[in-house]
């Protein structure tokens, strides 16, 4: 036979015995590794770990027992299934093979179609609870990416439909105070709200594609993006936000900025919640400033935009997994939330072919910072 069934180390200090089992499981597909003493099987084993090993328990200097107790001291290794072959025969001697973490005993003089028997009966074994482990991870990636999902669509559709909702709100106010039918709306503000609108339903079609996060990768939509436009856009939608909080936002874009490629729905959602987060974590009435710069990193030109306010700042501590999943910032604000909208942030930077990191400076404010690749020409 010729296919391969198995990679299958046996360890016995007999040659005879060696060859013969060699010979017996070669003809039935199984690739075979010979050792002749305990440290020379654990050098192979930790070389190249086998899907099996048979284990003489009678050796010279190391016996199999001993073999076995290393073996399944090792995280790496200790799954590895071990079936002993001895000539002894006596109870206690197979309830200490059992012990130190053998899987079956078989004893000499041996048959044939035992040994195989229970070399493929351990085989299917260890095949059944690899394809069991791998189908809990999947599993647990699967729940991971849906409350990532979860989270992306009540946090980041929060911040367009808040903005909406403060613009109708103050519509609806002044025509109270007026007492008129009719409310009177400018162009411009209905062009926010358009753009809104539009913005929340690329950003449901977006997040219908659960997989995007963390199976296969974000997918982008990437256009040449003005980034002076761009920061124009978003202070005017968030003004109402701004004023709300009795905040204020500066944007510091040099008009002959090159241009991006980026996608622009993507890129929203990062500066949202760049922004939401730095009026969640601090107090009413912060200055904040959106700066862009061009740099050189390895010979390769980016942009550089920086996101700073005037308000608590971050720590050290605070921010060492800042980026990481469930990760939150400020906790004495006692906010709700997974933790989740830095981690999607650095999720889009990083597919972008970016970084995005923070500076802390306690008391100082908050800066981050987010680096994207000059679009070529």
């Amino acid at each position: 036979m010729t296919t391969d069934r198995g990679n299958i180390l046996v360890v016995d200090d007999t040659p005879d015995n060696l060859r013969l089992l060699s010979v017996m499981l070669s003809e039935q597909g199984y690739k075979v590794r010979k050792a002749l003493n305990g440290q020379t099987a654990l050098k192979t084993i930790y070389q190249v770990p086998p899907d099996l090993i048979l284990l003489d328990i009678n050796m010279p200097s190391m016996n199999g027992y001993e073999v076995c107790k290393k073996l399944k001291k090792e995280a790496g290794i200790r799954d590895i299934p071990v079936i002993f072959i001895s000539a002894l025969d006596d109870v206690l001697d197979k309830v200490k093979a059992f012990e130190v973490g053998g899987v079956d005993y078989i004893t000499k003089p041996f048959q044939a179609e035992e040994v195989i028997a229970r070399i493929e009966n351990q085989l299917i074994i260890q095949r059944q609870k690899k394809q069991l482990k791998q189908e809990i991870e999947e599993r647990q990636k699967t729940e991971q990416t849906l409350r990532v999902y979860l989270h992306a669509v009540s946090h980041d559709l929060r911040n367009p439909v808040l903005g909406l909702s403060m613009v109708l709100q103050n519509l609806l106010k002044k025509n109270q105070e007026k007492k008129e039918g009719k409310i009177e709306v400018s162009w411009q503000i209905l062009e926010q709200m358009s753009q809104s609108c539009d913005r929340q339903l690329n950003l449901i079609n977006s997040l219908v594609e659960t997989q995007q996060f963390e199976m296969g990768g974000i997918s982008l939509n990437c256009r040449p993006l003005n980034l002076l436009t761009f920061s124009q856009q978003l202070a005017a939608e968030w003004e109402p936000i701004l004023k709300e909080k009795q905040a204020k936002l500066q944007t510091i874009i040099p008009a002959d900025l090159p241009l991006i490629s980026g996608d622009s729905d993507r890129l929203w959602r990062v500066f949202e919640n760049l922004l939401a987060n730095a009026l969640k974590h601090n107090d009413t009435g912060i200055k904040l400033t959106l700066k862009a710069e061009i740099i050189e990193t390895n010979k390769s030109h980016f942009i550089r935009c920086i996101l700073e306010d005037d308000g608590v700042g971050i720590t050290p501590e605070q921010a060492a997994n800042l980026f990481e999943r469930y990760q939150r910032g400020n906790e004495a604000k006692k906010t709700l939330g997974l933790g989740l909208g830095l981690y999607l942030c650095r999720q889009i930077i990083e597919a972008h072919g970016g970084e995005i990191g923070v500076i802390t400076q306690k008391n100082q404010g908050a800066k981050f910072w987010l680096t994207l690749p000059i679009l070529e020409n």
